[in-house]
């Protein structure tokens, strides 16, 4: 068990000092943005949607290592995935990091390595502070995300 912790801590920092995805996108017609006032995270999300399906997405921001990381990993999800697809995954991620998933990574693939995350209940907010962002950039609120 702790060569697969250790794996899993390997690829997220992987994922911080090498984000994918990392960059705006200029013809994006879905973004948001969102703050985790206690770590000091920035995430801004930008989406190109056409036909119900996310055809490219990328990120902006500044933030600790879960946080970029975990941007960078669900950018990586996310494109090619319809917005139905999108918000289904954006539920399993969150169920799996707070108490109705109890850390179980099920049906998650590579973003299981966040399952970790759920024993250290301060750092639960910045790994799902991507996927919040995103969740209004699809809807469309306009309004800027915050965990608090």
């Amino acid at each position: 068990m702790s060569e697969l912790r250790e794996l899993y801590q390997q690829v997220i920092l992987d994922h911080n000092r090498k984000p994918r995805n990392f960059r705006k996108l200029e013809r994006a017609n879905r973004t948001a943005e969102g703050y985790n006032p206690l770590c000091g995270d920035q995430v801004r999300v930008y989406l190109e949607v056409d036909g119900g399906v996310i055809r490219d997405i990328t990120f902006e921001g500044s933030g600790c290592a879960i946080s970029k990381a975990a941007a960078s990993m669900m950018t990586a999800s996310l494109k090619g995935k319809t917005v139905a697809e999108a918000e289904e995954l954006f539920g399993r991620f969150h169920a799996m990091l707070t108490a109705s998933g109890n850390g179980a990574p099920v049906e998650l693939g590579k973003l299981a390595v966040f399952s970790g995350v759920c024993e250290f209940p301060s750092r639960i907010k910045c790994a799902t502070l991507p996927w919040h962002t995103v969740h209004a950039a699809l809807a469309g609120t306009g309004e800027p995300v915050s965990t608090e």
